[in-house]
């Protein structure tokens, strides 16, 4: 008798025309600027957010330019209303092929004044946010064999004061999404997990930011623009990574902490004196507990952004030659803050 066939228990990453995605963070900064970039390239695109007009107006903007996209408002810290999401994208386009956990906010001050309420909110929506998508995503992706990506940040690799609760809600999420994946794979599931770490990214995560800190919060120096951001998205959407750390400057940072911590711990809070203009008065309210001044996806503070890393278009393609003359790239970079990553 000849035995029944297996089923093929391997992702299957479809060319992005053919995909379904769903971004949650889509209303402002990367969230937003994958968005447009997947639905530029032919993609189906559900966005998701707590701001539901700035969602509207986005896709909108998507439909005029030739996209076909779709909106729902749901706060990611409620897992009913992200699988409500997931069902939504379910009935209007299908299926499910690329998930994006992007959603993200963050507090400037020292651990010991960070209020507890908003600690709390703010691992609810970055950690648990994560969570939920992923618990979401999975039933729809391993029919599909698609792709789980998840934007963590530099800060998932290294300690940061001022930005302290940011950076432990980042480990978190590393440490879920790794956990998450080896299970996934011991259990023979077909969904490829994938970790984002992007480096400082000019969006207005500082600008939305809760601050204790006195001026105006400034993103950790240097500075890279969304779209590098996006187009790494959108390239683990296609082909199998295990993780991508977008800037090489952040990721030899990050090499940096690794390996020299002693002197990380003295020079650290002196870059962090970086992370906050006293010259400048903190936007509010911030939008840790609701939505605020959403729609944009630069900051509008810096013209200049990086519009490339060697770094990262290399680590897309990494042999070991590649990554050893990457890491060479990134440890040059680091110190050299007024050159270009390229």
């Amino acid at each position: 008798m000849t035995p029944a066939p297996q089923p093929d228990r391997t992702p299957a990453l479809k060319p992005l025309a053919e995909q379904v995605m769903v971004i949650t963070g889509a209303s402002s900064g990367i969230g937003l600027a994958t968005a447009k970039r997947a639905a530029k390239q032919g993609a189906r695109v559900l966005l998701v957010a707590r701001d539901e007009s700035a969602l509207r107006t986005a896709v909108h903007e998507i439909v005029a330019d030739g996209g076909i996209a779709d909106a729902y408002a749901a706060d990611v810290g409620d897992a009913a209303a992200v699988r409500a999401a997931a069902a939504h994208a379910r009935q209007r386009f299908g299926r499910i092929d690329t998930w994006v956990n992007d959603a993200g906010t963050a507090i400037y001050g020292k651990l010991v004044d960070i209020p507890d309420d908003e600690h709390q909110q703010l691992f609810r929506t970055n950690y648990f946010g994560a969570v939920h998508g992923c618990l979401a995503a999975i039933p729809h992706l391993t029919e599909t064999r698609g792709a789980l990506i998840t934007v963590a940040s530099i800060a998932a690799d290294m300690p940061s004061p001022i930005m302290g609760a940011y950076a432990a809600s980042k480990h978190a999420v590393k440490a879920y999404i790794d956990a998450l994946r080896i299970e996934l794979a011991s259990d023979g599931v077909p969904v490829q997990v994938t970790l984002i770490k992007p480096s400082g990214i000019d969006t207005p995560i500082a600008q939305h930011a809760a601050n204790h800190e006195p001026g105006e919060a400034q993103i950790p120096p240097p500075v890279y623009a969304p779209e590098l951001v996006a187009d790494a998205i959108l390239f683990c959407a296609t082909h199998a990574k295990r993780d991508l750390t977008v800037g090489g400057a952040g990721r030899a940072q990050a090499l940096f902490a690794a390996h020299f911590p002693s002197l990380f711990d003295r020079l650290a809070p002196i870059a962090a004196t970086m992370f906050v203009d006293p010259k400048k008065r903190q936007p509010a309210p911030s939008n840790l507990f609701e939505s605020n001044d959403t729609g944009r996806v630069h900051s509008g503070e810096h013209p200049a952004a990086r519009q490339t890393s060697l770094y990262t278009a290399a680590a897309k393609h990494s042999g070991l030659t590649t990554a050893l003359s990457a890491i060479a790239v990134a440890g040059i970079g680091a110190f050299v803050y007024g050159r270009k990553d390229r």
